[in-house]
């Protein structure tokens, strides 16, 4: 029995075949065709809303020198967190920051934060990261740089604070089963000194104060630490500055141009 292709449901069938959407066919034309011109701003617009940034080799297209980078919401480490979490990717950051110390394009690292904190080993990681580099780099904190935040807030050159913006010090805990034996306590104990030693060596707050605002009992309900509010972070040393994007670029191009001064030769008489 032979089937008619000109029949009524036939044609509704082909009527209703799923067609590619407009995403779909630019996507399929991206990979067909090389990125050229103005096709090279849409892949750094897809960049961003992949990872929140764009690439380091893209920034010549936007015609700046700076890379910008953003740490928000949870810094995840070696779980993986559930889906409705908004989370930095500690595999995602340190490729990132290589690519900006390898770059001939990029001469700065702009860090903003908006963090509540995370895995303390991944947040050490990218702190000693953005810390090693030869580029200049300025940190901004907007909203909050909370927890293991605060070492990557202040592993920048020069570290700024929005004025409402807070960062909460506080010692760090354990997830999932914890022995208790003295050997767990040793091995938080010399976790904190890693965390302590950061922040002590990368800002100008003093070690006795960064343990007093840790160990404070007297400010929160369910924890012990210290909630530091944009002005009070700078009167204790913990960030350089109160300042905004404004002020944070202008910073980073000042320390841009004092590197560039003396990396170049000198200009004299010779005999």
């Amino acid at each position: 029995m032979g089937y008619d292709m000109n029949s009524p449901l036939q044609q509704v069938l082909r009527s209703t075949k799923p067609r590619r959407t407009a995403v779909q066919q630019a996507i399929a034309q991206s990979e067909a065709e090389p990125v050229t011109g103005d096709e090279g701003a849409n892949e750094i617009v897809q960049n961003i809303e992949a990872l929140g940034q764009t690439a380091p080799e893209d920034t010549a297209n936007v015609n700046s020198d700076i890379y910008c980078m953003s740490i928000i919401g949870q810094i995840e480490g070696h779980m993986v967190l559930p889906p409705q979490n908004k989370t930095t990717k500690y595999e995602h950051i340190i490729p990132q920051l290589v690519a900006v110390e390898e770059s001939e394009k990029v001469h700065g690292l702009l860090l903003i934060l908006n963090t509540v904190g995370g895995d303390v080993e991944a947040g050490l990681a990218i702190a000693e990261l953005v810390a090693s580099l030869s580029k200049p780099t300025v940190s901004l904190v907007l909203g909050g740089g909370h927890s293991i935040g605060v070492p990557i807030a202040v592993s920048s050159d020069y570290t700024f604070i929005a004025e409402s913006a807070s960062m909460t010090i506080h010692p760090i805990r354990l997830n999932g089963l914890v022995i208790g034996v003295q050997q767990s306590f040793e091995y938080l104990e010399k976790m904190q000194d890693r965390v302590t030693k950061f922040v002590v060596d990368h800002s100008n707050i003093t070690e006795d104060k960064f343990r007093e605002l840790m160990l404070n009992t007297g400010q929160m309900a369910r924890d012990i630490g210290t909630t530091v509010i944009g002005p009070d972070a700078v009167k204790y040393g913990l960030v350089d500055e109160i300042g905004g994007l404004g002020e944070a670029m202008r910073k980073l191009h000042e320390l841009i141009r004092e590197r560039q001064q003396t990396a170049s030769p000198a200009v004299g008489v010779m005999q």
